[in-house]
């Protein structure tokens, strides 16, 4: 099929994410892709500020993790992880552990982001169950905050301005607190008034789960380290399941190999995704301690509830241990506060608010973006970008060159100007 065939083909039969069947936005068609950029048909190659969804940190078609598909390649694809086990599974399990927050000890490999979520969640209600607490089948969590796309996680979404408030009546009724303060914002009133909702609802709640340092797709609200300590005093407090969902924060995104270093702070369970195989595969890791896996193993079923038909995938579980490999160099650290610096230059555009967290930069503009435009706009100036909402932002790969940087900001100028 030739370019327009294959584009017209697209349009009438494909879903994109978040996308009308009836009357879609445009789609661009992808030729190549190779280190920080990606080739369009008919534009031709653009910097990725979207890093594949904030996935793709090391950039595309990188050596070390491609010999390691076609290592395990020539090995075996997959097998079943129910009675059955392998290296590439046990050696990034090792390695997680290691890497993680203290006393994450525990893996459960799942296969996307929001299924580590649900995992996540029923690991809370299982343990709660386990204690001899089954009235607590609630989550307490906070305003402005994603956590995916199925049923249990849109639940603990943000309920009113967040992309499933269509679904009111229908999920689970969660306990909301208000969105964390601003960066040098009232920590203090924030606390209050948290610490007095954590209270009177406890009875019910089994877990507390929140995005650590940074709301991702519920709006791009970073927040001070020092909540992350209350969230763990809460739950100490009330005896919560703490869960830090750090799939879009994870791997160095905010600054720190994961969010919740920032506050000194390990959570009972911990959400992984996106960034974990480097953009290469679908691959997700829910940990939690020993407290909580034993919790779980004294619950009625015994066991843990769950397990996907690509559970522990060699295939993702060999590049992201690759993945991490890279990460281990530190190479990370110097790239990621060289892109911060980079991204320092948004902050002289005419808008609403400019927020900078590591290598994250959100423009906010005091109207929603007309996404075609912005980004059509910001494709001329060589930026591919994806706005949503009222914002304009880029969380692109690591590998980012300071004139990829240059040129992102430009693209944001764009679609700012565009927008």
């Amino acid at each position: 099929m030739s370019a327009p065939e294959l584009l017209a083909f697209d349009r009438e039969h494909l879903w994109h994410p978040y996308t009308s069947m009836h009357d879609p936005t445009p789609t661009q068609l992808v030729t190549g892709a190779s280190g920080s950029r990606i080739a369009l048909d008919g534009v031709g190659e653009v910097v990725d500020g979207m890093a594949s969804w904030w996935s793709a940190i090391h950039g595309y078609r990188h050596p070390v993790l491609d010999d390691a598909l076609r290592r395990q390649t020539g090995e075996f694809a997959h097998v079943m992880f129910g009675g059955l086990t392998h290296e590439p599974a046990v050696e990034l399990a090792r390695r997680l552990i290691e890497l993680t927050p203290d006393g994450l000890d525990r893996v459960f490999l799942a296969d996307s982001g929001s299924v580590s979520v649900e995992v996540a969640m029923k690991m809370a209600l299982q343990y709660q169950r386990g204690a001899g607490r089954p009235e607590r089948t609630r989550f307490l969590t906070v305003r402005g905050g994603y956590h995916g796309d199925t049923f249990d996680c849109m639940s603990v979404c943000d309920p009113d301005g967040g992309m499933h408030s269509m679904w009111s009546g229908v999920l689970p009724e969660q306990v909301f607190g208000e969105r964390p303060p601003a960066l040098g914002g009232d920590v203090a009133g924030w606390a209050a008034g948290f610490r007095a909702l954590a209270a009177e609802h406890a009875g019910r709640v089994a877990g507390l789960i929140v995005e650590p340092l940074l709301q991702g797709a519920g709006g791009m609200h970073p927040y001070p380290a020092e909540c992350l300590r209350v969230f763990r005093e809460v739950a100490d407090e009330h005896g919560l399941v703490l869960i830090f969902d750090e799939i879009a924060t994870g791997f160095g995104r905010t600054g720190t190999l994961f969010a919740s270093e920032a506050g000194e702070v390990s959570p009972d369970v911990l959400c992984l995704g996106k960034a974990l195989t480097g953009g290469y595969l679908t691959l997700a890791a829910t940990l939690c301690t020993g407290e909580v896996a034993h919790g779980i193993s004294s619950s009625d079923s015994g066991v843990l509830m769950h397990g996907p038909t690509f559970m522990g995938n060699p295939l993702a579980c060999a590049v992201a241990s690759a993945s991490l490999d890279l990460l281990a160099t530190g190479r990370w650290e110097e790239d990621v506060r060289r892109i911060n610096t980079g991204l320092q230059a948004l902050h002289d555009l005419d808008a609403a608010e400019v927020r900078v967290l590591g290598a994250v930069g959100v423009v906010r503009l005091d109207h929603p973006v007309d996404v075609a435009k912005a980004s059509e706009a910001a494709l001329q100036a060589g930026a591919w970008l994806r706005p949503f909402r009222d914002l304009i932002y880029t969380m692109p790969p690591y590998v980012c060159s300071d004139e990829d940087v240059a040129t992102l900001c430009a693209g944001i100028a764009a679609a700012v100007e565009a927008g």
